[in-house]
């Protein structure tokens, strides 16, 4: 067996690393996600009656609740990534830090090999982190349009600059969603990690 199997077959057997509720957040809030980003390309947002527009709108409040949670379950939770990783752009420290991981990964790739995974990698979490701002940017304008919409499609203001911010951040939540999605599959086909860390509903004792 080689080596990136042992490794896969490894980290199946020692199931998942993070916090039942990070998971089951990542979980639903990326199911919202991807329901968001799939009834966009249908609906019809003038039209009132529109039934795709109506689960749109409820699942992106939806959304916005669970990314809210995510954070503060990143505040909370006693293991995992710390907050300061997450957003690392106010500490010259953190900011090296991420430079030097980010030009270690640039090092593996250009030799051809997956960079090793590792759960508090400085460079990953900032990408994570970044997601992260996107996906509450995303939902807050989509929440706040929700309130504030008239139903006038000429509506300006406030109206207008939440759709603004929503519809432009849309093709940047389209990117992070693929490429997220691709380094993981990625990652877990070759041996780096197995989906089952993030992927499992499984509850362990020992992780809080």
């Amino acid at each position: 067996m080689s080596d990136s199997a042992l490794h896969s077959r490894h980290a199946g057997a020692v199931g998942p690393r993070h916090a039942f509720a990070t998971r089951l957040l990542h979980a639903g809030l990326a199911t919202a996600i991807v329901v968001q980003l799939a009834s966009s390309q249908f609906m019809n947002p003038d039209d009132g009656g529109d039934n795709i527009f109506g689960v749109h709108a409820y699942v992106g409040l939806a959304a916005f609740a669970l990314v809210l949670g995510f954070w503060v379950q990143s505040l909370i939770r006693q293991r995992g990534t710390p907050p300061g990783m997450l957003i690392p752009w106010f500490s010259g420290a953190r900011l090296a830090a991420v430079w030097a991981d980010f030009k270690a990964h640039l090092s593996e790739l250009t030799h051809l090999r997956l960079p090793a995974h590792d759960t508090h990698s400085p460079f990953a979490s900032a990408i994570h982190g970044l997601g992260l701002l996107l996906v509450t940017a995303m939902a807050a304008s989509g929440t706040l349009y929700f309130l504030v919409n008239t139903g006038d499609p000429d509506a300006g203001g406030l109206v207008k600059v939440a759709m603004t911010v929503h519809t432009t951040l849309a093709n940047l939540v389209w990117a992070y969603l693929i490429g997220h999605a691709l380094m993981a599959l990625i990652a877990h086909y070759g041996g780096a990690l197995s989906l089952r860390q993030m992927w499992s509903l499984r509850r362990r004792p020992d992780v809080r």
